[in-house]
C-alpha cells in the first residue's frame, strides 16, 4: 500500500505534496523575494510558536512585504495543517513570497503574497549529534548588516548554501562564517555558543547573525541553570581554545561542537555544561507553556 502523502497548504488550499505547486513567475522563485519561518512540533506542542510567528512578521516588515493573512489567520492555518497531517512530532516550514509578478524585480508588480505551509516528519539537522559535530571556518563571509542582512529570515540563502558546500567538500558537518571584520558570526543555519570555564558567550546581533528563537530561549535556559552568559565578539582563537562549544537552531536543537578546523574543542567530546543544557532543553520543549498546543487534550490553545 502506498504511503499517504502529506498535505501542503498553498494559499488557502490543502493539497497532496505531489500537487503542491506555485507559479514559475512567483518572485520567491525568481528572486528569492520572501521570508520564512521554521517551527518544531514536540508531542503536539509547537515549540516557541508565538516567538517564531512574531519574527515572521518582523522579517516581512523589514522587506516591506505585506502578508495577506493576519497573525490570527496564520495561526489557524498552521494549526489546521498540523492537524490535517495528524503529526505530533514534526517540522513546519512557513513561507511567504512576494507573489506572482513579471520578469522584473519591481515588487509593485506582485499583487498578492503566496503563502505555503509544509508539515513533515524531518530528522534534526545533524541527525543524532550526541557525540558532537565537526566544523570548518568557511572562506565565505557572512553578508553584512548593511547588505542582504541575515537579521532578516529571507528566502535568499545562497550565502549559506555556498558555505555548506565548502563544508561538505572538506568532510565536515557544517561551516562557521566570519563577519566582515573577521569575527565569528554563525553557522549556515544555526547560532554559535562557546564556553570558557563556567561562562558562556555568543556573538552579538551586529555580527550579522539571525537572532534565533532557539538561541534566545537557550540564553534564558542557561541563566536559569545558574551560568553567566554574555554577548561578545568571538574570534577563531576564542573558539579553538574554548572548553566547550555548541550550536542552536530550530532543526538542529542543541548540537555539541567537538572539532573545528581539525582542532578538538576541549577534550574532543561534548562538555558537561553542554550536556546539562541539552538535558534541560529536551525537558522543556514538550511543555504546553513553551508554545502552542495543537491537539484537544491540551484543552485550549496556548
Amino acid at each position: 500500500m502506498a504511503e499517504k502523502e502529506t498535505l501542503v497548504y498553498v494559499d488557502g488550499k490543502w493539497l497532496p505534496k505531489s500537487q503542491a505547486t506555485v507559479s514559475v513567475f512567483d518572485h520567491g522563485l525568481l528572486y528569492g523575494d520572501g521570508v520564512f519561518e521554521s517551527f518544531r512540533v514536540y508531542g503536539g506542542v509547537i515549540f516557541q510558536f508565538h516567538e517564531h510567528l512574531k519574527r515572521l512578521y518582523v522579517s516581512s516588515k523589514a522587506i516591506r512585504l505585506k502578508v495577506s493573512l493576519s497573525p490570527e489567520e496564520m495561526t489557524n492555518a498552521i494549526v489546521e495543517t498540523v492537524r490535517r497531517n495528524g503529526l505530533r512530532d514534526a517540522y513546519i516550514r512557513l513561507m511567504v513570497t512576494r507573489g506572482v509578478g513579471d520578469m522584473g524585480v519591481d515588487p509593485r508588480k506582485c499583487n498578492k503574497t503566496t503563502i505555503i505551509i509544509i508539515v513533515e516528519n524531518v530528522p534534526p539537522s545533524f541527525g543524532n549529534a550526541k557525540q558532537g559535530i565537526s566544523l570548518i571556518i568557511s572562506s565565505i563571509r557572512r553578508d553584512t548588516v548593511d547588505a542582504t542582512t541575515h537579521e532578516i529570515k529571507s528566502l535568499n540563502y545562497l550565502n549559506s548554501v555556498l558555505a555548506k558546500q565548502e563544508a561538505v567538500d572538506l568532510g565536515a558537518d557544517d561551516a562557521l562564517m566570519l563577519d566582515k571584520n573577521g569575527f565569528l558570526s554563525e553557522s549556515t543555519t544555526t547560532n554559535l555558543f562557546i564556553i570558557k570555564g563556567e561562562e558562556v558567550y555568543t556573538p552579538p546581533t551586529f555580527a550579522g547573525i539571525l537572532s534565533g528563537v532557539t538561541r534566545n530561549r537557550t540564553i534564558r535556559l542557561i541563566r536559569d541553570l545558574g551560568y553567566k552568559i554574555s554577548e561578545k565578539t568571538i574570534t577563531p582563537f576564542d573558539l579553538t581554545t574554548a572548553d566547550e562549544a555548541f550550536l542552536t537552531g530550530t532543526l538542529a536543537e542543541v548540537a555539541p561542537i567537538v572539532k573545528v578546523k581539525g582542532y578538538p574543542i576541549g577534550d574532543g567530546t561534548p562538555g558537561s555544561i553542554t550536556r546539562k543544557i541539552i538535558t534541560e532543553f529536551t525537558r522543556i520543549r514538550t511543555t504546553p507553556e513553551e508554545g502552542l498546543a495543537v491537539y484537544p487534550e491540551h484543552k485550549v490553545l496556548a
